[in-house]
């Protein structure tokens, strides 16, 4: 009984549902495990008994973190302090570090301006006292007290003095109510940005061709969107791993998607030889993904741009543009400076810093200090080249908006980090190692998921004001116009898996989602950007109200979509929600073509992942999509009738279309009938994930340029264009 009432206390779980008529218990060890991690010993009877007793006789003015919502009553932290207390407001600067320059906050009203400016809460056109008390008596229910004045939406520092001279200060998040909604009605692609290949790539897509794509797809076909995987820095290795969702770093982007003769300073490099000779190797690289079966060789491509790059950071630079790069080394500061160390000393002592010196461990030592300055010239080539990606990043951005796109380039946040890479280094207290986050075992996979991905402390986050969280959020929202969140109910709680352990031993640690979602919207808000949040799977009750109210918006993936509380049966258009990014399937799900065809059982069987027999398999499969079909019939969108598989594809579009999602996206594959899935789960060496090129029903690999000009693309996006109104010629009069 004490283990539960001290793992409560810690939003460690005992127990879960995997469904709403099963409950499951936790093992002790596993609770036990997790606490340690939290840095609570629970190992015997008597230390549960002590920390219970410790945890309990702490009484806690205010948490770490408060949070206030524009409009809103003010949370409970607040309203109910004792009688007589003071509070004082710290305001942020009104420019934050990191903040964009060319997206400065909303003006401040008179009032806002008076708390802002003054340090203790006070009435506009009173003397600021020294601290203002809090009301003898408490306010109506829905009320906020006398004495509060809302703050500016930002991160400040409350402080509060009882009358019996308690203290406590406390982060105070301001945000506004909801984040920004994209256009009302607007369509996309849906893109892994390796695997689009153009004639000019160096082995696999850059960004040169998302620009590409987003400037064609905005004016051509009237797209308003293009949604690409994580762009974050990869772990170095041979081989790297090519999973864009275990990366080393999620605050910064990964140089390998720069495209290389964009940089100002490519055309001033002297030794033109060299780049010559590099970009023949490149065009073989391209060559063989192209034409010869070749799977997509990141490291190879990287070796080429590396060389290059060596060449290209010699030229000089402009005053102007070296006074940008002194704007960007100041505003991201720190963190840069720890991910660009890190990436040096990776060279010299290889990708796993748990393996490196002792004294270049720890980020702060001496040792790695004196590292610092001995590899100083390396340090600033990895700073020259987030730089360089951040450009790039913020002109294929610039072009998607002048190209017409309503929203522009949607990026996307990985649920976590590899376990060796630059972020777990240089924030080795935000992170509890020696856990990694995971699901449990449901209806799909009985013996759950481990993602090797170690989990964030939520204590520390909380005790930080969230300082990683708000950071990693605007470095990806700085060139976005919208931002996907992979596994968005990690907001509210993760499936922590022991190392060592099965992912059946692990269990639920919660966050506070109220604070993570002020957060989300603060810096959302901030940057004028739209989000969607990935909610598939098992989503805990409420989680999805919760995140609708601050405007993130939902996923909804037309073959889960049925009426699960009633016949089961697929849902009607008109059913389904509109706050979403509706679409026909993921980079982890099979191509719209495999899933009509059965393709993908097929390659399932053939790769042993199948727990029943293929022809089980196989028939539960069609009759799933038969009775889509069927639906598609009945409601006019499959004219051209059975049989035909393109017809089928863009039938399923007309549907999506006829929802009232807000976002209908088209995964780029699917517009030329590729039948390969990007990524194939619960699959590492049996499966070529996330180094396929985009290909033909034939799985010949096509590049963007022949994707933009395939008849087969160009019938499929006319179904997604918006009707015209009907407006009758002179003397004609509308029926």
């Amino acid at each position: 009984m004490g283990l539960s009432r001290l793992a409560a206390l810690h939003g460690v779980a005992t127990s879960y549902s995997p469904s709403p008529d099963v409950t499951v218990s936790v093992p002790d060890d596993t609770v036990i495990a997790v606490l340690a991690a939290l840095g609570v010993d629970a190992g015997t009877p008597a230390d549960v008994r002590k920390c219970l007793a410790a945890a309990e006789s702490r009484s806690r003015l205010l948490p770490p973190t408060v949070v206030v919502w524009a409009g809103e009553p003010l949370p409970s932290a607040l309203a109910g302090l004792p009688p007589g207390s003071t509070v004082t407001v710290e305001p942020e600067p009104s420019d934050p570090p990191g903040h964009p320059a060319s997206r400065p906050p909303a003006p401040l009203s008179m009032r806002a301006r008076a708390a802002a400016t003054a340090a203790p809460v006070a009435s506009p056109g009173e003397p600021a006292p020294e601290a203002v008390p809090a009301p003898e008596a408490p306010p109506a229910p829905g009320e906020a007290p006398a004495w509060w004045i809302p703050p500016p939406h930002g991160v400040h520092r409350i402080h509060v003095r009882t009358p019996d001279n308690r203290r406590a200060t406390a982060t105070l998040v301001a945000a506004p109510p909801r984040v920004p909604q994209p256009p009302e009605r607007t369509h996309g692609f849906l893109v892994q940005l390796y695997s689009l290949l153009s004639a000019r790539s160096w082995g696999m897509g850059d960004l040169g061709d998302l620009t590409d794509l987003a400037v064609w797809a905005g004016r051509s076909v009237g797209s308003g969107f293009v949604q690409v995987n994580p762009l974050h820095a990869a772990v170095p290795g041979k081989p790297t791993d090519p999973s864009p969702y275990r990366p080393s770093s999620r605050r910064f982007p990964d140089p390998v998607h720069l495209h290389v003769e964009s940089i100002p300073e490519y055309g001033h490099v002297r030794d033109r030889a060299t780049l010559d000779d590099l970009r023949q190797d490149a065009a073989a690289l391209s060559e063989a993904v192209l034409n010869k079966g070749a799977l997509i060789d990141r490291d190879a491509v990287w070796e080429l741009k590396r060389q290059a790059l060596e060449l290209v950071v010699q030229v000089p630079l402009t005053p102007g543009r070296r006074a940008d790069y002194c704007d960007f080394l100041a505003e991201q500061g720190q963190a840069l400076e720890d991910h660009a160390l890190w990436c040096a000393l990776a060279e010299v002592h290889g990708p796993d810093w748990h393996t490196w010196p002792e004294a270049l461990r720890d980020p702060r030592s001496p040792g790695t200090a004196r590292a610092r300055s001995e590899l100083l010239d390396r340090v600033d080539f990895h700073c020259r080249l987030a730089w360089l990606t951040a450009g790039q990043l913020a002109a294929a951005q610039g072009a998607a908006e002048d190209a017409g796109m309503g929203v522009g380039i949607v990026h996307d946040l990985a649920v976590g980090v590899h376990p060796a890479g630059a972020d777990t280094w240089s924030q080795q207290e935000a992170f509890a190692h020696g856990m990694s986050v995971g699901a449990p075992p449901d209806a799909f996979n009985a013996r759950g998921q481990d993602w090797g991905l170690p989990p964030w402390r939520p204590d520390v986050l909380a005790a930080t004001g969230y300082a990683a969280y708000r950071g990693l959020l605007r470095g990806l929202l700085a060139h976005a116009g919208a931002l996907r969140i992979d596994h968005v109910m990690g907001l509210f709680r993760l499936w922590w898996v022991p190392e060592g352990r099965p992912p059946t031993d692990g269990t639920y640690v919660a966050y506070d989602a109220e604070a993570m979602l002020a957060v989300l919207v603060l810096e959302a808000h901030r940057a004028r950007t739209a989000v969607v949040g990935e909610d598939l799977g098992t989503v805990a009750p409420g989680v999805r109200e919760a995140l609708a109210r601050r405007g993130v918006l939902g996923t909804s993936v037309l073959w889960f979509e049925r009426d699960w509380e009633g016949d089961g049966r697929p849902l009607a258009p008109e059913k389904w929600r509109r706050d979403c990014l509706a679409t026909a399937t993921t980079h982890d799900l099979p191509s719209t073509a495999a899933r009509l065809t059965g393709d993908h059982v097929t390659l399932r069987h053939r790769l042993g992942l199948l727990t029943r027999s293929l022809e089980e398999e196989l028939t539960e499969d069609a009759t799933d999509t038969a009775e889509w079909l069927a639906l598609l019939a009945r409601l006019r969108m499959l004219p051209e009738g059975d049989g035909d598989e393109e017809a089928a594809v863009r039938a399923v579009h007309r549907f999506l279309r006829r929802t009232p999602a807000r976002m209908t996206g088209v995964w780029l594959p699917d517009t030329v009938g590729d039948r390969r899935p990007q990524n194939l789960p619960g699959t590492w060496d049996q499966y070529p994930n996330w180094r396929l090129p985009i290909a033909d029903p034939e799985g010949h690999p096509v590049t963007l340029e022949e994707i933009t000009a395939s008849p087969r693309l160009h019938a499929l996006m006319e179904v997604l264009r918006p009707r015209k109104p009907h407006t009758a010629p002179p003397g004609e009069r509308r029926p």
